[in-house]
């Protein structure tokens, strides 16, 4: 193969491996995007809100504990790995259609949902590091990016649908199952090593070796204010927008400011932060996003009734700056691994931060109802701060020099 029909096969392969990625990541969200169409037309408890987002975490979890424990993202077959948790995580998805949203069995199928994830999520990215040369930054952060256009897509799907929540997740679930199909059409690039033994206890190099455990740690920072943000912003700002306008009208540009922060924000955010780390370094940028999007949790509570146009903007650069260091961290991870574990560790990494989610999902509504909004996002900070922290001790390792190319 010439140069440029390599060149050729890794922009078609990673541009179809985003798409995919954007395709699947749909099903996280979906039923959390719906949240408040469910609340108007089955009086949905909050409780039995955040078990729909939580059960989803809760399966991610689940799914790549097993993952990690038996290196399967490093031993199994990447492309035949994500269609068939594409395809189990479509039907699960799918089977919110047939059962009563009031139902315990949503709360089953959405922790299936969560566990098909772990075949999807840290597998695309050990696909789009197999191409990747001087710009892994870039390469995850496109993935991330696509994770984040995904599970803001939902919001979409439900600005235009309408009142029916059935369009939300029908698209999902068809979207999925399309992505099930053309990943097989994505060709694995040169860095993909042998597939190592069954090696127990090799989860464990993720918190042994002192560099890798500060990426993580940082990460950890990361994934406290992230998810709890995705999944509430939409409900603080249809509750904003309500002291100032409709209820149509609020539920309406209250999606669409959603999908504006979350998706279109957040996926300029992880290309933008993917080639600026690439140029200056891991942790310059992971540092820098962190103290940004900490400053936002602290003023946004604040905003609360605030014209939506302002509430919006602050959304918006919340939502660039909150996933911008997002891929680093697993870049970071990427090239700090053993080549031969680098699916294992990525899988780990993702375990950990989303079992933190588990706890700040739920912390947000009990704050905000008993002390309000400025204090449930306010709390959110603490997490990047201490990311910063854990950052700069990275930042300090002589293995920081592995971190792209040199550039700290």
């Amino acid at each position: 193969m010439t140069s440029g029909e390599a060149d050729g096969t890794r922009v078609r392969s990673l541009a179809l491996l985003a798409f995919c990625t954007v395709a699947a990541l749909g099903l996280w969200f979906s039923a959390s995007a719906v949240v408040p169409s469910l609340i108007a037309e089955y009086g949905l408890s909050p409780r039995r809100a955040s078990m729909m987002t939580s059960a989803v975490q809760i399966g991610f979890v689940v799914g790549t504990l097993i993952s990690a424990l038996f290196s399967l993202a490093d031993r199994l077959d990447l492309r035949r790995f994500f269609m068939v948790s594409a395809l189990v995580g479509a039907l699960a998805n799918g089977m919110l259609l047939v059962v009563e949203p009031t139902s315990d069995m949503v709360i089953v199928f959405r922790f299936v949902t969560g566990m098909c994830m772990a075949g999807i999520y840290p597998v695309g990215m050990k696909m789009a590091v197999s191409w990747s040369r001087a710009d892994m930054g870039l390469l995850i952060g496109l993935l991330v990016g696509a994770l984040t256009l995904g599970s803001a897509a939902p919001h979409l799907f439900n600005a235009f649908g309408g009142v029916d929540w059935h369009f939300t997740i029908l698209v999902a679930s068809v979207l999925a199952l399309l992505a099930a199909l053309l990943v097989n059409l994505v060709q694995l690039g040169p860095k993909i090593a042998p597939a190592p033994p069954f090696t127990p206890g090799a989860a464990l190099q993720a918190f042994r070796q002192p560099a890798l455990r500060w990426a993580n740690f940082g990460y950890l920072g990361h994934m406290w204010e992230l998810y709890a943000m995705w999944a509430w912003l939409v409900v603080f700002l249809d509750a904003s927008f309500r002291e100032v306008m409709g209820a149509d009208d609020a539920a309406w540009w209250s999606r669409l400011a959603t999908f504006a922060a979350m998706g279109l924000g957040g996926a300029m955010g992880c290309l933008l932060g993917g080639a600026i780390a690439d140029r200056y370094g891991r942790t310059t940028l992971t540092m820098g996003a962190m103290l940004a999007s900490g400053c936002c949790a602290l003023v946004m509570g604040f905003l609360f009734g605030a014209p939506p146009w302002l509430l919006s903007f602050v959304a918006v650069i919340w939502g660039v700056t909150i996933v911008a260091d997002s891929a680093q961290f697993s870049a970071s991870i990427a090239e700090l691994s053993p080549p031969e574990f680098v699916g294992t560790m990525l899988t780990v990494q993702t375990c950990v931060g989303f079992l933190l989610t588990l706890f700040t999902v739920h912390l947000v509504p009990p704050l905000a109802a008993a002390y309000g909004w400025h204090v449930a996002f306010a709390v959110l900070a603490v997490g990047p701060f201490l990311g910063v922290f854990a950052m700069s001790r990275l930042r300090a390792h002589p293995d920081a020099a592995r971190l792209a190319g040199g550039r700290k």
